[in-house]
């Protein structure tokens, strides 16, 4: 035994300090390592390149609306309705995502509605979120959506979506394509009914989503670098045959073509979405 073996057996033991898994954060898009504290405090915006973190809709839900809110419940819906079975059955992917989902709450699927206030301004919130198999619209989407509307309606008060998705759900095949329609007479009716209807495209919206309520909107607000768009860039030009312009399905590039009416970024959205309300909301609504 040598002298430091020696002299490391005669002192006490001490357990190594461990750290939590979850102490430091890595951003996407310039690899800076972040305290995931501090990271979060800052609303899951890298401080150093300003890239707006993917976020669930618990999370979007506390930050965007006053304290004293009420999550709505979820429409009940048929799951599994055509039995559709992959590498593993649709009805346990379901599950494995309520499983593994990190909201506070038991989520029933991938789009939760809020009744609530915007800084005094009375609203419901649909938030679409990406951790739930990607954000998918499906039956329980599509019934959402429209739960969000009529209550909306039922309100007197603006309908506010914070899109998210990969597009439509594969596992439910056209059930799943008929929310587009399905979701875009919902709107209709909030324009009959003389009530705004704003949407918040974050990172990614894609696919039917986009297809369909996303660019519906009386004002669509994006956040800087979302990905918006239908089908991917690769499929587009090799159907195209053409080159396409550098981060053409980005949000900066979208509203300097007219697609997105501002970009906004995630400390100024609250701020931005009242001032929107201020002007949209009738005053016998407010």
């Amino acid at each position: 035994m040598s002298w430091l073996d020696k002299v490391r057996a005669s002192l006490p033991f001490v357990k190594k300090r461990e750290a939590p898994d979850n102490l430091w954060t890595k951003c996407p898009a310039c690899s800076e390592m972040l305290f995931t504290a501090e990271y979060e405090a800052n609303l899951s915006v890298c401080p150093r390149c300003e890239h707006h973190g993917r976020i669930g809709a618990d999370v979007r839900i506390g930050q965007l609306l006053d304290p004293g809110f009420e999550v709505l419940p979820a429409p009940k819906v048929r799951e599994d309705p055509l039995k559709f079975r992959d590498s593993k059955r649709y009805a346990e992917r379901i599950k494995a995502a309520r499983a593994g989902n990190p909201a506070t709450r038991p989520m029933g699927d991938a789009l939760t509605n809020a009744a609530g206030a915007i800084e005094g301004r009375r609203v419901v919130l649909g938030v679409q979120d990406f951790s739930f198999m990607g954000g998918s619209m499906g039956m329980a989407v599509g019934a959402a959506f429209v739960a969000g509307a009529e209550h909306a309606i039922k309100q007197r008060c603006a309908y506010i979506v914070v899109t998210a998705a990969g597009g439509a759900r594969m596992q439910e095949g056209i059930l799943s394509l008929m929310q587009m329609p399905k979701t875009t007479v919902a709107v209709r009716r909030l324009a009959a009914a003389g009530l705004p209807y704003i949407v918040v495209l974050t990172d990614p919206t894609t696919g039917g989503v986009t297809a369909s309520y996303a660019m519906l909107g009386d004002v669509h607000i994006a956040e800087p670098g979302a990905l918006i768009g239908f089908a991917g860039q690769r499929v587009i030009q090799d159907t195209i045959r053409e080159k396409l312009p550098e981060g053409f399905q980005r949000a900066e590039y979208l509203h300097a073509h007219g697609m997105v009416d501002m970009v906004v970024s995630r400390s100024e959205l609250r701020d931005r979405l009242a001032t929107l309300l201020d002007y949209l909301v009738p005053a016998r609504a407010a």
